[in-house]
């Protein structure tokens, strides 16, 4: 062979070499599925397409997302048996009984129990949170909160005696962060509840049928009706801070994880949540184009 040919054969060789490190996403990355699981409602379906994105933009993996799983005591079954792999949990979780814990309100405690707890019965890495928890609030409209200065739910003591309030028909019955022991935290009652499907609070609400109405959060209703939650200054109800959690031998087959889904954490405030979910179940958009835009508009996918 000259060495003209010599040559040619050497710069293919170089190409090949290019073009190969090029299709790689990460060196020494694993290929295969991984499944998310989700609960039935909006919120974490929207996370999951987000990882689902990031996942399959900076490694080899695929990502399958199992829908509508019916709660989170569900997901977490699921994912001890390994039918899925990673979710979106929240950490007051902890206080359905999966082993034994301290009793503690405090959000840094819980969260803390919650990722050794898990680790140590399940195999579990459960991340710090996302920025946002998904608890009960007591939310008031814009007009009602100015009228009265209301900012903490204490605010109501003296006017609860004449206001109305909506929850959903769970609350009323719960023991340890229901209704009764509500009002002997807080030590007031309201002069007549209505209890509804959550679904039907906020329109009561904006209709004036209820003054006060226990909401979520995050919930796209808050912004829809243009509500005001009011501070748990008692801290009454147990914290709810949403993570990412994954099986920890998920992560040693997909070590690009460690970099990936930590992209997330501390990103999501509980106002960017509730945005998210409103341009889902208000505006009808579909999880996935709310997700890519939220990850394009904070420089995490092209």
């Amino acid at each position: 062979m000259n060495r003209k040919g010599i040559f040619i054969v050497a710069m293919i060789a170089a190409l090949s070499l290019v073009l190969g490190a090029c299709g790689s996403k990460k060196e020494g990355a694993a290929s295969g599925t991984i499944k998310i699981g989700t609960q039935t409602y909006t919120e974490p379906k929207i996370i999951a397409e987000m990882y689902k994105a990031l996942i399959e933009d900076r490694t080899d993996a695929k990502v399958e997302i199992v829908p509508d799983l019916a709660a989170s005591p569900i997901v977490i079954k699921s994912m001890d048996k390994g039918d899925i792999q990673m979710a979106t949990l929240y950490t007051g979780e902890i206080f359905n009984g999966y082993f034994d814990i301290k009793d503690t309100k405090d959000r840094t405690e819980v969260l803390k129990q919650a990722q050794e707890g898990f680790d140590r019965k399940y195999g579990f890495q459960w991340f710090d949170p996302y920025g946002f928890e998904n608890t009960y609030a007591f939310t008031v409209r814009k007009d009602v909160a100015d009228q009265y200065h209301l900012k903490n739910v204490s605010d109501l003591k003296d006017l609860a005696k004449d206001m109305k309030i909506g929850v959903d028909t769970t609350w009323l019955e719960r023991d340890n962060d229901g209704y009764k022991a509500f009002a002997k935290t807080y030590g007031f009652e309201f002069a007549k509840t209505f209890p509804m499907e959550i679904s039907l609070v906020y329109q009561a609400v904006a209709d004036k049928k209820v003054d006060v109405v226990l909401a979520y959060t995050t919930d796209p209703g808050i912004k829809q009706y243009n509500l005001q939650t009011l501070a748990d200054d008692k801290q009454f109800f147990p914290p709810y801070d949403a993570s990412p959690v994954i099986r920890k031998d998920t992560l040693e087959k997909f070590p690009a994880l460690n970099d990936v889904i930590p992209l997330l954490i501390g990103k999501i405030d509980a106002a960017a949540m509730t945005g998210l979910n409103y341009e889902v179940d208000v505006n009808k958009r579909s999880p996935h184009d709310v997700a890519a835009e939220f990850l394009k508009k904070n420089g995490l996918l092209k």
